[in-house]
């Protein structure tokens, strides 16, 4: 796409290295292990940036450079760096597979143009591939699916690419097709070129051998492109037309519609390879450069106006007014606070001053610094579509924007998940005190699903985090990089409170202590909402029975008393408020009185509409050999576990189940114990469901104790 292809004139600034035209800002998204970082580490590596190729299990990788993350062959968090190839420059984001950190994915797809989407090829779609699959739907992402590990035993890619239409909805469309498989895979042939693309062991897979397609694969090939046609007439009227008039479709215009319809999110390109192996990485990196939008193709960037809520547009453009989207903050021992931002237009200036309407202050960038994993390049300018991350923004959260006072805008920010397992932590001593609040500040800082509070009985900090290897991360991050000795307790979960039915309550506090009083009194009614639907609180107060400007302390009290809870101290949710009535003294009445009043009548009103907790539900995905099976599905129905099915495959058997998260914690050991280490699972948050009454009594009656 050009500037022509546009009424606003695009310009670029004279100093920019790559026209806009030719980035590409992807993420590298996929279920745990199925080969994210290893293809990082081979993009890195084909396209000159590494000089070696780092291994995940070796604890080599570039990309997961935390200790963490070396030693447990996993990625935590997501590492932005990047490369360039054919003389496009593509900004690359690696992110976390495993599901407690889910909300790297988030937030890195918030600010990229496109994905790869990495699927094992004997795995298939697997249950996080589907939560990150939503993720990128919600963005409206556009997506190559590349089908990794096809040398393992059990590898088939037809079983992956139906999964991809069956389980995700989509319309996969594969631009290769595989030559052989498991110890015979040697490389892919390209649909669209009709050429085999081999590559060798002995030199790392650099160099890529042509080769004409042997005549056993010409049927395969032909039905590849055919199929590929009748996908694209689905959504391109010019492929339509000859589709219909049976024309013959020339490669270029097959490759200008796979383009169109990739970035209008109608396709999913399939492409396959072996990263491990270095097999078909530079063939992706072609198609990632070819197929996928650059920021001129995502043109209008939509936002409002922070004070009148009108709806505007920024485009892409070195010349555009200034605003850019921070989607990470970062701790970093040698520089402090880094925030990692997008440009979406105009160009960020080491030194210029930035507004966010957040917070309607003003703000000042100071060093600005190209990522390449953990090492940095510093830059003086970063340009529209570029990502990169300022040194020196006190004021900024995940999810603020960064624009110019005169002209204002407000981006669309990210929303996180809410955590679900709890755990008290202290101090192990009193010189350890300062210290771990300032870690816990700086981590909340960091990770929006990391939450921390006060308990307003015991006087606890209390942690809240997206599962069991979430706490233990962070709890390990303490003592390493912040030096903090803590105590903690046993992990807890994240119940919720929710009403059973309608009631009506008044809540009236008065306080008489000699001189002026304290009057509050208002009449409220309560109904439960449907699962998702918050806390709803409206006034339908009339004839100033209640002053309109203690309406909003009402408010302020129903809506404290219900994150505190009513039962066990768990946020009470899903619930409307109506403020009927009430009455005031013309002396007494005070915002304070009538918070008090608020709160008063909702606790009342609850009593009466009977309360009853909810409690987390995972969908939990277990792999065992057939022989051990059995024993699986007797221990998830031990833990109150639903089986919702069975899936038999060549090497293993794959136990589909909903389970509450309480009966899960320390899962692992017990996995291994049954199948004698053989057997691996994942859980992922599902919903929340109401807790059987019998073991309500049980948490309750500790909750008191």
């Amino acid at each position: 796409m050009n500037e022509n292809s546009h009424n606003i004139e695009y310009r670029e600034a004279p100093g920019r290295q790559v026209p806009l035209a030719r980035v590409r800002n992807i993420g590298i998204m996929a279920h745990i292990d199925a080969g994210k970082t290893t293809l990082s580490e081979r993009i890195l590596f084909y396209s000159g940036i590494s000089y070696r190729i780092g291994e995940t299990h070796e604890g080599t990788a570039t990309m997961d450079w935390m200790e963490q993350e070396q030693e447990r062959g996993i990625t935590i968090t997501s590492a932005a760096t990047t490369c360039f190839w054919r003389d496009h420059r593509i900004n690359i984001i690696d992110t976390p597979g495993h599901v407690d950190f889910t909300a790297e994915v988030e937030r890195s797809l918030r600010v990229l143009d496109s994905a790869v989407a990495v699927f094992c090829a004997v795995g298939g779609v697997q249950p996080q591939s589907e939560t990150v699959w939503r993720q990128s739907r919600k963005y409206n992402v556009p997506v190559i699916a590349y089908v990794n590990k096809m040398d393992r035993v059990g590898a088939d890619f037809s079983k992956v690419v139906n999964e991809i239409r069956d389980k995700l909805g989509a319309t996969p469309v594969p631009l290769q097709i595989p030559c052989g498989r498991e110890d015979q895979f040697r490389g892919v042939v390209d649909v669209l070129a009709g050429k085999m693309l081999l590559f060798k062991d002995e030199d790392h897979g650099m160099e890529i051998h042509e080769e004409p397609v042997p005549e056993s694969m010409q049927d395969e090939l032909r039905m590849a492109r055919e199929y590929m046609v009748e996908c694209l007439a689905e959504f391109d009227d010019s492929i339509m037309e000859k589709f219909l008039l049976e024309k013959e479709v020339v490669d270029d215009e097959l490759k200008a519609a796979v383009r169109r319809t990739v970035v209008a999110g109608n396709i999913v390109p399939v492409a396959c390879g072996s990263a491990f192996k270095n097999k078909a990485v530079q063939p992706l990196l072609d198609i990632v450069v070819d197929y996928l939008p650059s920021p001129v193709d995502v043109w209008e960037i939509r936002g409002t106006h922070p004070e009148t809520g009108e709806a505007l547009t920024r485009h892409a453009g070195d010349f555009q007014p200034f605003a850019a989207l921070a989607f990470k903050i970062m701790t970093d021992p040698y520089v402090g606070k880094l925030v990692f931002f997008r440009v979406y237009s105009g160009v960020a200036k080491q030194g210029m001053t930035v507004y966010n309407p957040r917070t309607k202050k003003r703000d000042r960038l100071g060093r600005l610094l190209q990522m390449h994993a953990n090492s940095r390049e510093q830059r003086e300018e970063i340009f529209s579509g570029d990502i990169a991350a300022a040194v020196g923004l006190s004021q900024i959260t995940t999810g603020d924007t960064l624009c110019i006072r005169e002209a204002p805008i407000l981006l669309e920010s990210v929303s996180f998940p809410d955590p679900v397992i709890s755990l008290a932590v202290e101090p192990k001593s009193n010189a350890d005190r300062d210290k771990l609040t300032n870690a816990l500040v700086q981590l909340a800082q960091e990770d929006p699903t990391f939450r921390v509070r006060t308990d307003d009985e015991t006087g606890q900090t209390v942690i809240s985090a997206m599962g069991e290897l979430h706490l233990e991360i962070l709890l390990d991050r303490m003592k390493r990089e912040f030096k903090v000795e803590s105590n903690v307790g046993q992990p807890q979960v994240a119940y919720r409170e929710k009403i059973l039915g309608a009631a009506e309550a008044e809540g009236r506090f008065v306080r008489q202590t000699g001189g002026r009083g304290q009057f509050g009194h208002a009449i409220i009614s309560i109904a439960p909402g449907e699962p998702g639907s918050g806390v709803v609180v409206e006034s339908k107060v009339v004839g100033g029975r209640i002053p309109k400007e203690y309406i909003p302390a009402v408010e302020h009290g129903i809506r404290e008393a219900a994150e505190s809870g009513i039962l066990a101290g768990h946020s009470l949710v899903d619930f409307s408020c109506e403020i009927l009535d009430g009455s005031y003294h013309p002396v007494d009445s005070s915002e304070m009185a009538f918070k008090i009043a608020g709160s008063m009548a909702l606790k009342e009103a609850c009593r009466k509409a009977k309360v009853y907790l909810l409690e987390p539900i995972m969908k939990m995905e277990v792999n065992t050999p057939e022989e051990h099976v059995g024993d699986v599905i007797a221990d998830l129905s031990g833990r109150r576990g639903q089986i919702s099915e069975v899936d038999s495959r060549e090497d293993a058997v794959t136990v589909k189940a909903l389970v509450p998260l309480s009966e899960i914690f320390g899962y692992a050991t017990a996995i291994r114990s049954l199948s004698r280490g053989r057997a691996s699972f994942v859980a992922e948050p599902s919903h929340f469901e109401q807790v059987p009454q019998a073991l309500q009594n049980e948490i309750l009656k500790k909750s008191v104790a």
